[in-house]
């Protein structure tokens, strides 16, 4: 089975909220781009959190708005085998060096994960190590299927954690 890794961290210093998925679907890994499927909710979720349509943004200007905004991503599987892009079905899963990327971070308020596979792997990884906020979020993928309110109800959230005055 061909083993499959994710992108590199997105994020700078002013990374206020980090993101974290599981790792890239086929569509995405084929793409080369972060929430690459076309029924990905993600751009429209996040997008409602910092008030900007991204989804209607080129890829590189969707990344440069998160990145101003505060909103870091990165995935907590660095590589793992997997047929399909179905979280079941990973298979011998290599962490990433999430509490590394974390103490890099000076700004970083809160963590939020995309969908219980991001949650239950990160949270196994970061709790207790940082003084940093754990959210758990609905899953953005098309094959979680909560209605897209019911979802943006859950993320619309995580804007307290990108107030500058905070």
């Amino acid at each position: 089975m061909t083993r499959k890794a994710g992108f590199a961290p997105v994020v700078d210093a002013r990374t206020r909220l980090l993101i974290l998925g599981s790792l890239p679907g086929d569509a995405s890994l084929k793409a080369a781009q972060y929430y690459g499927h076309p029924r990905n909710a993600f751009w429209r979720l996040i997008g409602e959190v910092i008030g900007r349509d991204l989804a209607a943004l080129p890829y590189e200007a969707r990344l440069a708005a998160l990145t101003a905004a505060g909103v870091g991503l990165w995935d907590v599987i660095a590589s793992a085998e997997r047929p399909g892009s179905l979280d079941a079905a990973i298979r011998q899963p290599e962490a990433a060096d999430l509490r590394g990327l974390v103490r890099t971070l000076p700004e970083l308020r809160a963590v939020a994960f995309n969908g219980a596979t991001g949650a239950r792997l990160g949270r196994a990884v970061l709790t207790g190590a940082s003084n940093v906020t754990l959210i758990d979020l609905p899953s953005s993928s098309p094959a979680h299927t909560r209605t897209f309110e019911a979802k943006a109800a859950a993320w619309r959230g995580l804007a307290r954690w990108l107030d500058q005055a905070r």
